[in-house]
């Protein structure tokens, strides 16, 4: 019987064991899994958005009233056409839409033309077209996972590379006026090769590379019976985007010009658009399947040396800096502590000595009875002592609570949250994990990395709390859960108003902000409880400060004007700002110019980041030390503004790109940039802040902990 209940949950096992393996088979990783077709397979195209380098709205190809709308047939297995395609949070938030197209492309089935419609547009949906194609938008296709390139050569002509997308249309000044014309037909290449391992032995082919070229034909281009061009190699005329306007005003007789204003869009005129597509297979053994991705990449690939002396640049400064600190710690605060403790023990010494010497001339009489003419010249040798140096002054004071310390620890909390996040997605993409090929990954991982990092916000934001002496750590629980995620909500929803009046695919649908409400108060919130109740209650004790803080506060003396707030803030945020900068230029122009936001040297990036925290630690430690040196103790608030100072300069630095390097217009698209620009220097500023809060801590509490005085 055992026998037999065995041999049944074996075979159970085995089933289970199969059915699973089959699964992860028939599972697409985007970057990881191969797909591969067999000859004459039918192969998805997918169509999805339209953005520009000069403005930062996006929208959904499917919704410009000038395509070909989708029929809804059965395509591929029975998708259809115009069918939305599931979509991660990252893609959603990047503006994508994706669904599936009309179009048919069959493996190593060439096509010469295929008709694809008549779009029938008024005159209003042509002013539309035209504000596109001048403002410059690019189409974004996919095939397999891969965006629709146009190709191009280097100068040297010995490499390809592609640019994500293909234009729209393009505008004609050569006439005086500007003329529009649209990209009315695609020819689509697709590149493919052997599949590896058994796929290939059974014939499967993997696509390497997907390439767009366009042409505009002209209503009146001679055409063949299935309405496509008779001659695509010599196309007479172009697509125009140009209806005569129905009013015109006489200047002189024989003499007249066109008049467009609103009234002329309600007019009856219609213009017929034709759209067809071209498919050709070719076959290209030169391109490894993993390595598909690189063609996007040759820029980046090409700028390696500048990323090399960005990492020079940093080492420089940082290096610099060590010594500097080096200097400060090894040398000078080492010496200054040896000699205040030499200092305090002869005092002592003399102290007891001499207080000793007056109670043996006076017996019966105990040492706290000796009067103050007997130890005067006890006195006078703590006056020597308290005179040494200006730092040792600030015992009693430098560990009292800063003023609103109820909102500067759930900012640092905050900080190790936006810390955790950053490390994770440098360090993922570094290895690979996260890859462009993972359309939305960076986002998506970010947000789960963001939320779970919750813990970590609580944890900090409790010890720091209770370290300040505070006692309702319920309240700075809901303070640190709420006051930065939602300062970044709320902008981006009041942004998301005017998005959505445009119909932008750029706005957050309601229902992901649904979802990201729901991430934010049902799976961070309960996180940053769980970790601020973990620092508060179950840590026993606050950090320990090595120093007692005395009643009345010190007097602080006049300061130098290197050191008056904003001041020291701006020329200590200086250094960090040049560790980054160069580096910042290709971040940049990965999000602003090149919209596909393909930007993948995250080795290189990592390296900088190191270096930037060191920076901040070290830039941070020596503006605290010159400032206690200076009898100035409020260092709390200070130490956190001048860790994050660098923001200050790096929103500096996005002003100076949008007027020196952006062709952003509209008042819109410019508001979108100055905000996204100040959210993302906010998180920055509070992350390097964090760094330099609590290196600082640290510095201070280690200095201070060294002379031990009670």
């Amino acid at each position: 019987m055992e026998r037999t209940i065995g041999a049944v949950g074996l075979r159970w096992a085995a089933f289970f064991a199969l059915l699973v393996c089959h699964q992860v088979h028939a599972f697409y990783i985007p970057g990881w899994s191969v797909k591969s077709y067999k000859e004459d397979e039918a192969i998805p195209l997918l169509v999805n958005k339209v953005y520009s380098d000069n403005t930062q709205l996006q929208y959904a190809y499917y919704d410009l009233p000038f395509v070909c709308p989708p029929t809804g047939e059965h395509k591929f297995g029975g998708l259809l056409s115009g069918q939305s395609i599931p979509l991660n949070l990252g893609e959603v938030l990047r503006g994508d839409r994706i669904k599936v197209s009309d179009m048919e492309l069959r493996m190593k089935h060439d096509s010469e033309c295929n008709f694809l419609c008549n779009r029938v547009i008024t005159r209003k949906e042509l002013k539309r077209a035209r504000q596109l194609v001048r403002d410059g938008y690019v189409v974004e296709w996919i095939v397999d996972n891969l965006p629709g390139a146009t190709s191009f050569v280097t100068v040297d002509k010995t490499r390809k590379y592609y640019a994500a997308g293909f234009k729209l249309g393009y505008t004609d000044l050569s006439s005086g006026r500007p003329r529009y014309y649209l990209n009315n037909h695609h020819t689509i290449v697709i590149r493919y090769r052997k599949a590896p391992g058994k796929d290939g032995e059974k014939g499967g082919k993997v696509v390497v590379g997907f390439e767009v070229y366009t042409k505009s034909v002209g209503p009146d281009v001679k055409k063949n019976v299935d309405g496509c061009p008779a001659n695509l190699h010599d196309v007479e005329q172009n697509f125009e985007l140009y209806l005569a306007p129905n009013k015109t005003v006489e200047l002189s007789p024989g003499s007249s010009y066109y008049v467009e204003d609103d009234d002329t869009y309600d007019d009856d005129a219609k213009l017929t658009i034709p759209y067809s597509y071209s498919v050709y297979f070719r076959e290209d053994t030169s391109i490894e399947w993993h390595r598909r991705w690189d063609l996007y990449f040759v820029n980046q690939v090409d700028g390696h040396k500048i990323h090399w002396l960005a990492i020079v640049n940093s080492l420089i400064i940082c290096g610099v800096l060590t010594g500097v600190v080096f200097m400060v710690v090894a040398k000078t605060i080492r010496s200054d502590i040896r000699g205040y403790k030499a200092r305090s023990a002869d005092v002592e010494a003399k102290r007891r000595t001499k207080a000793t010497s007056a109670t043996e001339k006076v017996p019966g009489l105990l040492e706290q009875e000796v009067g103050p003419d007997s130890l005067a010249d006890v006195d006078s040798d703590d006056e020597a002592l308290e005179d040494i140096t200006g730092w040792k002054l600030l015992h009693a004071d430098v560990f009292r609570t800063p003023a609103y310390s109820h909102l500067l620890a759930p900012l640092v909390g905050s900080g190790m949250q936006l810390l955790f996040m950053a490390i994770g997605l440098v360090l993922l993409s570094a290895l690979g994990i996260i890859n462009p090929s993972y359309r939305g990954g960076f986002v998506s991982f970010g947000v789960g990395l963001f939320v779970f990092a919750g813990l970590f916000s609580g944890y900090f934001s409790a010890r720091v709390y209770k370290t300040f002496g505070g006692q309702r750590w319920r309240k700075n629980m809901v303070v640190t859960a709420v006051l930065f995620p939602g300062l970044l909500f709320s902008i981006v929803f009041v942004l998301n108003l005017f998005v959505w009046a445009q119909a932008s695919s750029t706005a957050i649908p309601f229902g992901t902000l649904i979802a990201i409400i729901f991430l934010w108060l049902c799976v961070q919130v309960p996180l940053v409880y769980v970790g601020s109740w973990y620092g508060f209650v179950r840590k026993q004790g606050a950090w320990e400060h090595p120093t007692k803080t005395s009643a009345i506060p010190r007097q602080i003396p006049v300061q130098a004007w290197y050191l008056r707030g904003l001041r020291t803030v701006l020329l200590a945020g200086l250094v960090p700002f040049a560790v980054i900068f160069i580096e910042l230029l290709f971040v940049f122009q990965s999000m602003w110019q090149d919209k596909s936001g393909y930007y993948y040297v995250f080795g290189f990036l990592a390296v900088v980041l190191a270096l930037l925290v060191v920076t901040v630690a070290e830039v941070t430690v020596v503006s605290i030390y010159i400032q206690l040196c200076a009898e100035n103790y409020h260092w709390w608030w200070q130490s956190f503004f001048i860790g994050g100072g660098s923001a200050v300069w790096v929103f500096m630095y996005c002003v100076w790109y949008y007027f020196a390097k952006l062709h952003i217009t509209g008042l819109l698209s410019s508001m979108l940039f100055f905000s996204y620009s100040f959210m993302a220097c906010c998180v920055y500023g509070l992350l390097t802040g964090t760094v330099g809060f609590l290196t600082a801590y640290a510095f201070v509490r280690r200095i201070y902990g060294a002379i031990k005085v009670d």
